[in-house]
């Protein structure tokens, strides 16, 4: 029996081989896409990137990059009582200056920071073209209640620890979160996968491992990326957000996760700008947790 299983499959083997066939694909070039990266957070300002969009073959280096942000913008943003011009500011860099987009301190006009249950539009004017998003500052209802380590399992690097998160999740489906972390007082980075929504949770309190945050711009180790060490200080960054900054990253995530697999399905990037942009605008209930780990 297993001779003639070794017969079977190396027949349908060669059948494959036999069947290989090589196939050219000719894919047109793009036109530049505006891109919008823009958040609000309660007690911060909005703050938006405007970028455009590179070529899927383009060869791409840090000068491309400075280069790609789209200056000269007119945005305005409201709460719906206020509406407020946002200004342009630069930040120099090794790399070459980098631009975003914020409250204007300067003119006497008022401006406001995010404040949950709260909703926010945002009208961009750039090479005559209008854009326009809008997006929700949730209430602060699901919540970590605590965190706490334990030594990694079976690992033989008794430095590494898992970090662990009581979450309480009110009754009501629709509870969205997005997570970040920062170790030692460095940059908040989202987790590998940093959305999720209730669907198995509605209602519960429950225990999670929370997993570091990656910079996606390093080289990611998948052996023990998701670790901590005994020594650091971890601050985690909880959020709420609404369904569709939740649609943004849980596709856009997808997408990062599939890059090179040749078996993946392809998935839109679901974002909330309209006359064709890519990108989000999205709003963010903020709730900090941190925890001090013993060497």
């Amino acid at each position: 029996m297993y001779l003639r299983n070794l017969w079977l499959i190396v027949v349908a083997s060669i059948g494959l081989l036999s069947c290989e066939k090589d196939i050219d694909f000719d894919l047109e070039e793009q036109a530049p896409k505006l891109v919008v990266e823009a958040s609000i957070e309660n007690g911060q300002a909005p703050v938006v990137v405007l970028s455009k969009s590179f070529d899927y073959f383009s060869q791409i280096d840090s000068a491309d990059l400075a280069a790609s942000f789209v200056r000269n913008a007119v945005i305005r943003v409201s709460n719906g009582s206020i509406t407020h011009q946002l200004k342009e500011y630069a930040i120099p860099s090794p790399f070459g200056t980098f631009y975003y987009y914020s409250n204007d301190t300067t003119v006497s006009s008022p401006s406001f920071k995010g404040e949950e249950g709260k909703s926010y539009t945002m009208e961009i004017q750039v090479d005559g073209q209008r854009y326009t998003g809008n997006t929700t500052i949730p209430l602060l209802t699901k919540t970590i209640d605590s965190l706490w380590w334990k030594p990694s399992p079976n690992n033989p690097d008794t430095n590494l620890v898992v970090l662990m998160a009581r979450v309480n999740d009110p009754k009501g489906f629709g509870n969205y979160i997005r997570f970040f972390t920062s170790t030692n007082g460095g940059n908040f980075f989202p987790g590998l996968n940093s959305v999720f929504d209730d669907q198995i949770v509605d209602g519960t309190i429950y225990d999670i491992e929370v997993e570091q945050g990656v910079d996606r711009n390093q080289e990611i180790d998948f052996e023990t990326y998701s670790f901590f060490h005994r020594g650091d200080t971890v601050t985690v960054k909880f959020t709420n957000i609404d369904k569709a900054t939740y649609d943004f990253w849980r596709t856009m995530e997808y997408n990062y996760g599939s890059i090179g697999n040749p078996f993946s399905s392809p998935t839109r990037v679901l974002g909330n700008i309209s006359n064709g942009a890519l990108g989000y605008f999205g709003g963010y209930a903020v709730q900090y947790r941190s925890l001090v780990i013993p060497k």
